[in-house]
């Protein structure tokens, strides 16, 4: 049996909403580093094409960690596999016919291309949410706005000086 509910929301955003549930917060929620991952080797070039092109928003959103590389991975190859199954729709149609020793119409039957675009659209769907990349995901994220942020991003990087 699956979990239920919604998923879990990160501690982080519990702090910044002043903790709504007033549930425990999780103190030891790991944190990956928020560096931007490499793309693997193995993903095809639509994939990486895709990835090239989502990565840099995904980035400036601030959701996107190095250890989310696999995921990132499996989302940008699914979108691939869905845009070469939509291509295939668009130039055959969603049917074709077979036809019996006489000639004639035996019956229609439906691509394959046609049922692997509808399955692996819902698994992008999936990885687009856990991303923010749809409306409805974006609108349970919670980022400090432009100005904010940069400020506290460029604090963030300022040298360290230990001892002084």
């Amino acid at each position: 049996m699956g979990r239920r509910g919604p998923p879990p929301t990160p501690t982080a955003l519990k702090k910044l909403r002043g903790n709504p549930g007033r549930r425990p917060l999780n103190e030891h929620e790991p944190q990956p580093d928020p560096a931007v991952p490499d793309c693997p080797d193995w993903i095809d070039e639509l994939a990486k094409a895709h990835w090239r092109e989502v990565v840099p928003q995904l980035h400036a959103m601030g959701v996107l960690t190095r250890i989310d590389e696999d995921a990132l991975a499996a989302y940008c190859q699914a979108y691939a596999r869905w845009r070469r199954a939509e291509e295939f729709i668009q130039r055959n149609g969603d049917v074709f016919t077979t036809k019996g020793d006489d000639g004639k119409i035996k019956y229609v039957q439906q691509w394959p291309q046609v049922s692997i675009a509808r399955h692996v659209q819902m698994t992008m769907l999936r990885l687009q949410q856990e991303f923010g990349l749809t409306p409805a995901s974006r609108s349970r994220i919670g980022v400090m706005a432009g100005a904010e942020q940069d400020e506290f991003e460029e604090f963030l990087r300022k040298p360290k000086i230990v001892g002084a």
